[in-house]
């Protein structure tokens, strides 16, 4: 395929409001795709050259591509800077200056040649490689048309925001094979195994459903982690599951390991490649772990030399970080704590039952090494039937300052990206009926008066996630409870994700609208003093036609927050893992 065909269909989708309508579309674009040229449009389409977990920095800053631009189409860069501040969009103005000249070299390129020159410029480093860069993106763009340019130069900057999920991708390529949704179930899942939209969509295309269906663990790709419905006793949880295992829910950086003989890398919840920023773990699983290839997942909390006990998660967080980790990591030592056995050597275990991945996971780590001695270890585990049993170790494991328990089904298998009973957290926020929190996706702000006029924002909209509508429902908008240095680092980080229009996946009240809308990026723990009611917010609303038949009216009124306020970002959840609308309810329901 063409690159100004693959424009084209941006720009259709560009043009849409209606999800359905995009899914068609994409529909249309994947038919007509083969496998290899599938593959590098997946990853366009999402502003990427890469799967998401592989993050690839163009190193090319807005100044840079300006300089490209303006070398391509024979422009000062003053005159095509002023323009684009007034326009709003680079690629729109880039789209404008091509109409009005006659290029002598444009080329034909397909989705293959401009991805793999993106690909070269991505790759550049060393000596003289901006220049080499701006020089290559200033042919490139050269040699596209006009609406193509339009795209192309969105991608290296990041902000090709088309304002739809990984979700939608895999519905599309649902009704490329059977005209609806339905075989969404089935791509979602390996899609958890396997998080990369590029390779299912090849295989699919390739070898069909059935070899999709036989994806399995691989070594350095994250598995989308398993979460864990919530119950607030011990009575409901055992009546539940019955007997089963229970773990402490420690408090700190839940990281998935992944080990091949020597090299080791850590992802977090939000498949970000996190190996870099502790060191300390890296070395314990090399020397620890005895296994030539697995994958783990545990938490990592901090530890206090001085006392021998573990830190908060407020002390542990300061491990997260790009500069001076060698000394934090001195300063504030991790200590990994594993519960989850998901592959080892050639064998997937996330179809095998918890008793026998846990009785795995006991040959692979020591039980009985000192903690100021080691790095990884087991998590401790003790099987449980009596419900009272069950809450004298929640009590426990909050006094020793972890956040509470997690009881897990004996024959229960290792869900990807699934939120099932098979684990049931029983977390100390979740014993209080007003003190619950909720992780909300920030949808976007509203300018600031006074004082917070110095930070661009003084409130902001924050909703939860309805899986199956893949949309996220408005629940708060906060104006207070945060610190000047937060409400900064909101701002900073919402810029970089602003957009023009509210995105596609957003269902706001208009009494909501916000001055700036983000693209779904943000997650923020949110803890408030009770759910209430409210018409003005679309979590968990219901409309009906109005008596005259020519308009919607509130049926049932919306779920609210009262007195909500900022606990702190979530950098370690992806917007997915925002509260959904059921756990909303159920929270709602209990509290009652």
């Amino acid at each position: 395929m063409k690159f100004k065909e693959f424009s084209e269909f941006i720009q259709k989708i560009e043009k849409t409001s209606s999800r359905l309508e995009i899914t068609r579309i994409l529909a249309d674009l994947f038919k007509k795709l083969d496998p290899a040229e599938f593959q590098q449009a997946a990853y366009l389409l999402q502003g990427a050259i890469k799967p998401r977990y592989l993050t690839i920095n163009f190193g090319m800053a807005e100044r840079m591509v300006i300089r490209a631009i303006a070398a391509a189409l024979n422009v000062k860069q003053d005159e095509f800077t002023k323009r684009f501040k007034k326009v709003g969009d680079i690629g729109t103005v880039i789209e404008e200056y091509k109409k009005s000249q006659i290029s002598l070299i444009e080329k034909k390129l397909s989705v293959k040649q401009v991805f793999d020159r993106l690909t070269e410029i991505a790759k550049v480093s060393g000596e003289g490689s901006q220049d080499k860069k701006i020089q290559w993106l200033a042919t490139l763009v050269n040699e596209v048309d006009s609406l193509s340019g339009r795209y192309l130069v969105r991608i290296p900057l990041g902000v090709l925001r088309l304002g739809f999920s990984d979700m939608t991708i895999l519905d599309a390529l649902s009704w490329m094979m059977t005209g609806d949704k339905s075989l969404r179930p089935k791509l979602q899942k390996a899609y958890h195994v396997r998080p990369d939209l590029g390779y299912i969509g090849k295989i699919l295309k390739e070898k069909g459903l059935k070899e999709v269906l036989k994806i399995q663990p691989v070594i350095f790709t994250p598995i989308i982690m398993m979460r864990a419905e919530r119950l607030s006793s011990g009575e409901e949880i055992i009546k539940q599951i019955g007997e089963c295992m229970v773990e402490p829910k420690y408090d700190g950086f839940r990281l998935q390991i992944h080990k091949k003989r020597q090299e080791v890398r850590l992802y977090t919840r939000s498949l970000e490649d996190a190996t870099f920023m502790y060191p300390d773990i890296v070395s314990g699983v090399r020397k620890e772990v005895k296994a030539k290839e697995v994958i783990l997942e545990g938490e990592a909390i901090g530890y206090d030399i001085q006392t021998g006990s573990f830190l908060p998660f407020q002390e542990t967080v300061q491990r997260k970080r790009k500069y001076g980790i060698d000394e934090k990591a001195k300063e504030i030592p991790l200590k990994l704590f594993t519960f989850e056995l998901l592959y080892l050597n050639g064998k997937n275990y996330i179809d095998v039952p918890f008793t026998d991945r846990r009785k795995k996971l006991y040959s692979l780590i020591k039980s009985d090494t000192k903690i100021a001695d080691a790095t990884v270890f087991l998590a401790s585990d003790e099987l449980v039937s009596d419900p009272k049993k069950l809450e004298l170790m929640f009590d426990d494991a909050v006094t020793h300052g972890l956040e509470g328990i997690v009881a897990k089904r004996l024959d229960g298998t290792y869900q990807p990206g699934a939120r099932g009973w098979n684990w049931i957290k029983f977390k100390r926020s979740y014993s209080s009926k007003i003190e619950d929190t909720l992780d909300c996706l920030v949808m976007g702000y509203d300018y600031g008066k006074g004082k917070r006029a110095g930070f661009g924002i003084g409130a902001f909209l924050v909703g939860v996630y309805d899986e199956k509508e893949d949309k996220y429902f408005s629940i708060a908008k906060i104006g207070t409870g945060l610190k000047d240095e937060e409400w900064r680092q909101l701002r900073v980080n919402g810029e970089k994700l602003r957009v023009k229009n509210k995105p596609l996946a957003y269902d706001v009240d208009k009494l909501m609208d916000c001055d700036v809308w983000i693209s779904p990026k943000i997650v923020v723990e949110i803890k408030a003093d009770e759910i209430t009611r409210s018409p003005v917010h679309t979590a968990g609303r219901k409309l009906k036609k109005s008596k005259s038949g020519n308009a919607m009216e509130v049926d049932v009124a919306g779920y609210a927050l009262r007195f909500p306020r900022l606990l702190r970002f979530r950098d370690d959840k992806t917007p997915s893992e925002a509260t959904s609308i059921k756990e909303l309810h159920k929270m709602f329901k209990s509290q009652r």
